[in-house]
């Protein structure tokens, strides 16, 4: 017999509560845990291929984890401190770009640039704010990043956890399964099966098109010149993680960024609007129906409001749950939006009638 609905929810609530609790009060202690589960998640399907091809577990996580390392060493070698010292002259060169900038407006508005307007001024204290104030804030992300998540948690728990986690995936997985509640373990089933292909769809299908796209528009700022492109690119590959902010804020940083430098050159400007107008192209057409598919039940809004949620209330190990967390929820509420409907509270009287008739 199975125990009463207001029993269940109590326990429910009471794994809920204990769940968020440990949340707040141990969350140094599971991030590394958090961050190995997540790339263990990440590349489940790559070694499940591998399998199919004919290697063991052991054999296709060895050589995930070989690639894997290899691409990381090369990125801390060589990107990250490109990316830094790009950063480090952007903000360094905010006060010559305002400068240009209200030159400029000055020039083609005079009547609203002229000597004293709150334009003129608030133009001529950005850019002073950005470089006095810009260097100490990446200083402090920097030194954050490096508390919250030092070296040792990167190089050696994170891998170590990865590892185990992605051999012993379908493992768990079963044991799992095991362990559900028997009355209730075909509609439990079904929704992880729900939350597994929203997650999959979104965290893996647009973490990979904020990669492949900011790679793209890294390599191809580079390539046409503009001085920050390897930092626009990067930012715009990011913020692509929300639909359109990426574009959006990548464009209007890179155009910005092209007018100040090629001045008169004017088809390199155009070339630089070109390279957004491809990469949004290319993902709108190839990437994300290919990879993240046409609907994948998670509202931009929703997980905007997740991450600033969790991230206020947890910290940075909030914001790596929140994805997660925001697709489970989302499945639920489809799932008792669906009862609901099919329940008397909705129907009604007609419906009850509705259905005496068909049992008829």
């Amino acid at each position: 017999m199975a125990l009463p609905v207001r029993q269940q929810l109590t326990y429910w609530g009471l794994a809920t509560a204990v769940f968020l609790f440990l949340l707040w009060a141990l969350g140094g202690v599971i991030l590394p845990f958090l961050v190995g589960g997540a790339v263990a998640y990440f590349l489940d399907p790559v070694a499940d291929r591998l399998e199919r091809m004919g290697m063991s577990r052991i054999l296709a996580t060895v050589i995930i984890f070989v690639v894997l390392i290899t691409v990381v060493i090369l990125a801390l070698l060589v990107i990250v401190p490109l990316v830094i010292q790009q950063a480090n002259d952007l903000i360094r060169s905010a006060p010559t770009l305002f400068e240009q900038l209200r030159n400029w407006l000055t020039e083609q508005f005079p009547q609203v640039m002229e000597e004293g307007s709150p334009l003129r001024q608030s133009l001529a204290s950005i850019g002073t704010t950005i470089e006095s104030r810009g260097g100490a804030f990446l200083q402090q992300v920097l030194s954050s990043a490096a508390g919250v998540v030092n070296v040792v948690v990167f190089l050696v728990v994170v891998p170590v956890v990865a590892f185990y986690m992605l051999m012993d995936w379908d493992h768990m997985v079963a044991r799992i399964d095991d362990l559900l509640p028997r009355d209730h373990a075909p509609v439990i089933r079904h929704l992880a099966g729900e939350i597994d292909k929203t997650l999959a769809s979104f965290v893996r299908g647009q973490g990979t098109v904020c990669l492949i796209l900011g790679t793209f528009y890294a390599v191809a700022l580079m390539v046409v010149g503009l001085q920050f492109g390897l930092v626009v690119g990067l930012i715009a590959g990011l913020l692509t993680f929300i639909p359109y902010v990426g574009a959006l804020v990548g464009g209007a940083l890179s155009v910005g960024l092209a007018l100040f430098q090629f001045w008169g050159d004017w088809w390199l400007i155009v070339a630089v609007a070109a390279i957004f107008q491809v990469g949004q192209m290319f993902e709108g057409n190839i990437l994300t129906p290919k990879l993240v598919g046409s609907s994948v039940g998670l509202h931009p809004v929703t997980l905007i409001f997740a991450l600033s949620a969790f991230g206020t209330l947890f910290g940075f190990v909030g914001m790596l749950v929140a994805v997660p967390v925001a697709a489970a929820i989302g499945v639920l509420v489809r799932f008792f939006l669906a009862q609901y409907q099919q329940g008397l509270l909705y129907r009604g009287l007609a419906g009850r009638a509705e259905a005496d008739d068909g049992e008829a």
